[in-house]
């Protein structure tokens, strides 16, 4: 099977290597770029509780003077991994799921306790520290790193992509779709995409894909990747 992959080189080289272990031709197309931003100072040691929505939340913060015994809540299993990574010991996962990730955090963290800091990307697709701010909790945003669309690909790759298109693609956000189909229409792929089946990370996502005719579309979790090999 040939498998499309479309995250940052840093986020899916794992699943690269689990993949080939298992037979199948992989094919890597990084749709976007991650870059640090430098924030204003913050004095961590305030907060009782820390939230990561990714694993390069993780990544670009600084950790000073942080308690990393703290409750660490992680929206799914690849972002607690680069958390425990980092010496975090205290972590609750959620399933890939943001909507989840605030129910663990209403269970195991009362509001009482004190201060949460939230350590995201600058697009979110969940206002979670909003939603928690009107359960009561006293939490603080911080943005770490950006998102970079990818506007050059090489035209090898694109060239070997026409001859022998995917079976699976994977699309893990909003602005991974609507690169994906920035990439597709400069490349004029629109009508090769019939045979191969797409999966996303949730209804928002797919829906900037639609116009493509595709063979089916599948909704997924992280961390079920190699499950839906078996589904189609």
């Amino acid at each position: 099977m040939h498998i499309l992959l479309t995250r940052p080189l840093e986020d899916c080289s794992e699943m690269i290597i689990k993949f080939q272990s298992l037979g199948h031709k992989v094919s890597h197309l990084p749709l976007l770029s991650i870059k640090k931003i430098l924030h204003e100072k913050i004095n961590l040691s305030e907060f009782k509780g820390i939230i990561f929505t990714s694993s390069n939340a993780v990544r670009f913060l600084n950790l000073n003077g942080l308690d990393k015994n703290i409750k660490c809540f992680c929206v799914g299993n690849a972002t607690e991994k680069e958390a425990r990574g980092q010496g975090f010991s205290n972590t609750i996962a959620a399933e890939g799921n943001v909507l989840n990730l605030k129910e663990l955090i209403l269970q195991n963290f009362d509001k009482t306790e004190g201060k949460l800091i939230y350590v995201s990307g600058e697009n979110i697709s969940v206002d979670l520290d909003n939603q928690l701010q009107n359960e009561g909790y006293d939490i603080k945003r911080l943005i770490n790193y950006e998102t970079v669309h990818n506007e050059k690909f090489d035209d090898d790759f694109i060239n070997r992509l026409k001859l022998d298109m995917p079976d699976m693609v994977y699309v893990y956000s909003q602005n991974s779709a609507s690169s994906l189909l920035k990439f597709i229409k400069l490349n004029q792929l629109e009508g090769l995409w019939m045979s191969t089946n797409l999966m996303c990370i949730g209804e928002k996502t797919s829906a900037k894909l639609n116009e493509i005719k595709w063979k089916k579309i599948f909704l997924f979790n992280p961390g079920e990747e190699e499950f839906l090999l078996y589904k189609i």
